[in-house]
């Protein structure tokens, strides 16, 4: 935007820069600190709805223009079982490797309590730190923080999943007279089972909706 005035051009702002006085960076540790908070409600687990009503602005305002990632960690405990507890970890730009690995083994208290541990990380992780966490007496995942900035369930054209108990798992199979293999399949490194951190053998119902097909009901075993 430009207005001329004593002779000379004078060069405004861009009607896009009143939009986020923030950075990049900020706003993506916000999203995807929101969606992991998300997913380990829709995992079961207690979250503050305090923290998932957190604003940007809000965010930053607690953790400033350049955020200590240190500060971002947090854990929760599952509603029906408080011996459950998962702790999320954010690291830095640079590449993960063992001597990272040791530090965050060594920042986790009570690591006797500990079920779960997710890191969400900006850059790669190498073979050797990777063979590190797999010797962490606790499951481990690890997304990209790319992988978190929008919440996939939340997709207009995302289909409804819902997670079997193992007692309805055995009713449907006996319902059909099948085994769980005859099952159509769903990998693990599915986005739907990494958000919900499903496991061998457990089954998904999946339903689909729309104007043509109306309901459509499919059920998926994890492999």
């Amino acid at each position: 935007m430009e207005r001329e005035g004593l002779g000379e051009a004078v060069v405004g702002r861009c009607m896009s820069s009143y939009v986020d006085q923030g950075s990049t960076e900020s706003h993506r540790y916000y999203l995807s600190r929101r969606t992991a908070m998300e997913m380990l409600r829709d995992r079961g687990f207690s979250v503050p709805a305090s923290d998932l009503a957190l604003t940007l602005p809000e965010f930053r305002v607690i953790h400033g223009p350049i955020v200590d990632y240190d500060r971002l960690r947090f854990s929760v405990t599952h509603r029906s079982d408080p011996s459950k507890r998962i702790m999320v970890i954010f690291r830095g730009h640079g590449v993960v490797k063992v001597n990272d690995v040791r530090s965050i083994a060594s920042q986790i208290v009570n690591k006797d309590s500990l079920t779960g541990l997710i890191l969400i990380l900006q850059n790669q992780m190498t073979n050797p730190a990777q063979k590190a966490l797999d010797l962490l007496p606790f499951k481990v995942e690890i997304f990209q923080i790319t992988d978190l900035l929008v919440n996939i369930t939340k997709h207009v054209l995302k289909p409804k999943h819902r997670i079997l108990t193992d007692e309805e798992k055995q009713k449907l199979l006996k319902k059909h007279s099948i085994q769980e293999t005859q099952l159509p399949r769903m990998s693990r490194k599915d986005a739907i089972a990494r958000y919900y951190g499903l496991e061998r053998g457990q089954v998904v119902k999946v339903t689909y909706s729309s104007e043509i097909t109306k309901s459509h009901i499919t059920y998926r075993c994890v492999w």
